[in-house]
């Protein structure tokens, strides 16, 4: 009787192109990626019972867990062929604990088996050399697990308690990932500009032209800060001008040939930065794609993996991989572009992880021309980008002719005790090598920075100098953090692994600590303040150096040279003593970034910029006035270290009256909890979303609240005013509402023709609100309906954070805008998610639900 087997892969994709490799004897099934994980509350790690880890199933996968069981109890045998990594090993390990629990393991032989690339030949090579779990790798992804969350957990209520910042959290590794974006933010607004000028000449020789620049003056090297205003560059002109008379020579020639290596094979990080560079991926989309590609891809011969693991620190490639890569640059691109043994790079990382290939196409014969037009396109172009850099690596170096022409002022000069020297340099590709497939860090298309053929010239020439100029130049602080180059520091200071960057950084996005602008990051107010209650509190544990060793001592676990508990208890007794300091000796005053601004030219009031629980705003007066103060939240576009007076002083003319409708209601303009809003009639509210509500006037009012008014129309199909109960279009279709319940309407009926009784009963069967199958949308429906009943507009402030002496309470009447939400711009977003639901401010008690 033949043996039947079962293979559990992590991806439903992995499992259908491994399946057709195995043949008939071989199930092949996924487990949905981790199948358990901590209990989500506190305890689920227990540093007095040496760190026992409590652990659930993930309600997701537990219906593919319960199918991995059933088939097993069929099987024979089970080859576990999760990733080949710690997280892949973990969950092997987690998945053979739950089917011990089951007991469907007895009897059974279970296997260990991992693989670099999805071909058949690397599956079947797999299958035939099973091994046992690696307890070791396990232990480092608990280790790993373990202090994420005793950091998460303890330091999390801190932010929560100490800076009044409910949903704020900390992490091991995103913590110092913020840090560097928020450090570098400081040094661009601590940055001073500093002016310098360069000399630039345009000369001519045999009808070609060609620049130079000034390096010499006076027997001097110049440097950037040589010249450093218009009058001296002015000076510096004159003299060499009138020393040149038109003319110069030719002093020295100093020809080179400079050879180009190409760059090495991609790991993650570097994958991760040149997908940004060239491609404009962000590292998520790249990882995303990148997993597609190892997974399989069907190009019109079935689910094929066309790359090897893309999780990988290693630049080393499979010999059997290089020589067919060496064959298809030999029939591609002639034997000139071989060079004459194999070139082997070793990486550079001191953390570097399991696998042990760079990212390369699983065969380097599917070029990228095989698979145009038959794979996604975004597919396409990071295989395009993965082949090309394989290939490359593979080839000779580019070889450039490089030629120097040092120039002096006048006829027959020499160099020596010249005033002046001008350098013109040159630089032809004589052989193209590895650049004829790829090149780092720019478009294929580029050409190099120095390609420019200078005229043939000789010492002792003389050259026509046709203009000399000065170029006004001033300094410009460090850039701002992008994707590839947050990638970058990441690797060099050895902060989280290749298979956690993209996480990191969609982390620091989706918790509002940074925006991602122009592809650029930079820190909000809210990521500013998570960063400095975390520098000053806990400065060990955000240094780049300690999160570096953190991750030395999970190799170090991993590779079995050190037990995972004594690492983690060396962790635990100073981090714990740490904790207990902050809660018991920093108060919410030791972390308030309240910054003061001036003082209110009409009221002498003091005028501050704050923090509060739904992000930050302007306070006019303080809590220990007779007259409570007055808030208004920041636009959108503003930060808190910035802002001027005159800017917070802005924020305080809302709401404002700008006209009367025919009625004699008034018109007026105020932000709520939905963003900027017109409020006409008695109750009926138009949405600003273009428009800036400080600035409005009454005649783009007016055509706002005529759009609304169409709108409203078209959106109401019945109206059974006497009972309170419509019939509208909705997002969704047609439904009836009588503003505590929604109802459907069943498809084979016309709303149109719907009669109140028929409405009345179809209200009864629905469930209310905040139930049924999309009770957590249904929720949020919920809490907009309890505004006043046609949306009324912010009178009275919102409760900004309870038992928060920086943030207002709610009072009787506010005269100010509505509370800190959207601001300037319904489009913009808030800095934090909370912002965007809810207001500090003292605008509105009950805001408005956003106008339709």
């Amino acid at each position: 009787m033949e043996q039947k087997n079962l293979v559990i892969v992590e991806s439903p994709a992995k499992a259908k192109t491994i399946k057709k490799y195995l043949g008939k004897n071989f199930e092949v099934l996924a487990s949905y990626g981790h199948v358990r994980d901590l209990v989500p509350k506190e305890g689920a790690v227990d540093p007095k019972r040496k760190f026992a880890m409590r652990y659930q199933i993930l309600e997701k996968n537990e219906k593919h867990v319960q199918a991995i069981a059933k088939a097993l109890k069929k099987s024979d045998a089970l080859y576990l062929a999760t990733d080949p990594d710690r997280e892949g090993e973990a969950i092997s390990w987690h998945l053979t604990e739950l089917l011990k629990e089951q007991g469907v393991l007895d009897g059974k032989d279970v296997h260990r088996v991992v693989f670099y690339e999805i071909t058949k030949n690397a599956i079947k090579e797999a299958i035939g050399q099973p091994r046992d779990i690696s307890q070791d790798l396990v232990n480092a992804q608990q280790a790993r697990r373990a202090l994420d969350y005793l950091v998460g957990f303890n330091i999390s209520p801190l932010l929560w308690k100490k800076a009044g910042l409910p949903g704020a959290s900390a992490g091991r590794v995103q913590s110092p990932a913020l840090r560097m974006i928020c450090e570098r933010e400081e040094e661009i607004l601590a940055f001073k500009p500093r002016e310098y000028w360069t000399i630039d000449a345009d000369a001519e020789k045999s009808k070609q032209t060609f620049p130079a620049r000034l390096i010499e003056y006076r027997g001097e090297k110049v440097e950037q800060f040589t010249v450093t205003n218009e009058g001296q560059a002015t000076d510096v002109r004159t003299t060499i001008e009138n020393a040149a008379k038109g003319k110069l020579s030719v002093a020295n020639i100093d020809k080179k040939q400079r050879r180009r290596n190409p760059a090495p094979p991609f790991t993650t990080s570097t994958l991760q930065q040149e997908s940004a560079r060239k491609l404009g991926f962000g590292a998520q989309r790249t990882m995303r794609l990148a997993q597609q590609l190892y997974e399989g891809v069907d190009f019109g011969e079935g689910a094929v993996g066309l790359i090897t693991y893309m999780r990988t620190d290693s630049l080393n490639l499979a010999n059997e991989a290089v020589a067919e890569i060496r064959q298809v640059i030999g029939n591609m691109y002639g034997a000139e572009a071989l060079p004459e043994s194999p070139r082997a790079y070793k990486t550079k990382s001191k953390n570097a992880q399991e696998a042990h290939e760079a990212i390369r196409p699983t065969s380097a014969a599917i070029t990228p021309e095989r698979l145009a037009g038959k794979i996604d396109n975004d597919q396409f172009k990071l295989y395009s980008l993965i082949w090309k850099r394989a290939v490359a690596s593979q080839m000779e170096a580019a070889v450039y002719d490089t030629v120097a022409v040092d120039l002096v002022p006048g006829t027959s000069a020499k160099r020596e005790g010249s005033t002046a020297v001008l350098r013109a340099n040159g630089s032809t590709l004589v052989k193209p090598g590895y650049i004829a497939v790829y090149k780092e860090g720019q478009d294929d298309a580029v050409e190099d920075d120095n390609d420019r053929l200078l005229p043939a010239m000789e010492v002792g020439d003389e050259v026509t100098l046709l203009e000399l100029r000065g170029e006004q130049h001033f300094t410009e602080p460090p850039p701002r953090y992008s994707e590839a180059s947050l990638v970058k520091a990441l690797e060099e200071h050895g902060i989280g692994r290749p298979s956690t960057y993209a996480s990191i950084i969609s982390t620091l996005v989706n918790k509002k600590y940074t925006a991602l602008e122009n592809r650029r990051f930079t820190p909000t107010d809210l990521g500013k303040i998570v960063n400095k209650f975390l520098t000053r509190n806990f400065h060990h544990y955000v240094e780049y150096g300690f999160t570096a060793k953190m991750e030395d001592d999970l190799d170090e676990i991993a590779d079995g040279r050190e037990a995972w508990v004594p690492v983690l208890e060396r962790f635990w007794t100073e981090f714990k003593e740490r904790v207990d300091v902050v809660d018991e000796t920093v108060t919410r005053e030791d972390v308030s970034e309240a910054r003061e601004l001036g003082s209110d030219p009409v009221t002498g009031k003091p005028i501050s910029v704050r923090y509060g629980k739904y992000g930050p705003f302007v306070q006019m007066g303080t809590k220990d006035d007779e007259e409570k103060p007055k808030f208004a939240s920041l636009k959108a576009t503003q930060r808190m270290d910035t802002i001027t007076l005159p800017e917070a002083l802005e924020l305080f003319t809302l709401p404002r009256t700008i006209g009367h409708m025919d009625d004699g209601h008034s018109i007026r303009v105020a932000i709520g909890r939905f963003g900027p809003y017109i409020q006409y009639g008695a109750k009926k509210f138009a949405s600003i979303k273009d428009d800036d509500p400080y600035t409005i006037e009454l005649p783009r009012a007016l055509e706002l609240i005529k759009a609304k008014e169409e709108l409203d129309a078209n959106r109401t199909i019945l109206n059974f005013e006497e009972a309170g109960i419509q019939v509208l279009n909705g997002r969704f279709g047609p439904y009836i509402t009588d503003k505590v319940k929604n109802a459907k309407i069943p498809k084979e009926r016309d709303p149109k023709t719907l009669t109140l009784d028929e409405c009345v009963e179809l209200l009864k069967a629905a469930p209310e609100r905040g139930k049924g199958r999309f009770g957590r949308f249904a929720k949020k429906t919920a809490a907009k309906s309890d505004a006043p009943a046609a949306n009324a507009p912010a009178e009275k402030p919102v409760k900004a954070a309870a038992k928060s002496k920086t943030t207002p309470a709610k009072t009787a009447k506010a005269p100010t805008s509505a509370a800190p939400a959207k601001a300037a711009s319904a489009k913009a977003k808030a800095p934090a998610k909370s912002a965007a639901k809810k207001a500090p401010a003292k605008a509105a008690s009950k805001p408005p639900a956003k106008p339709k």
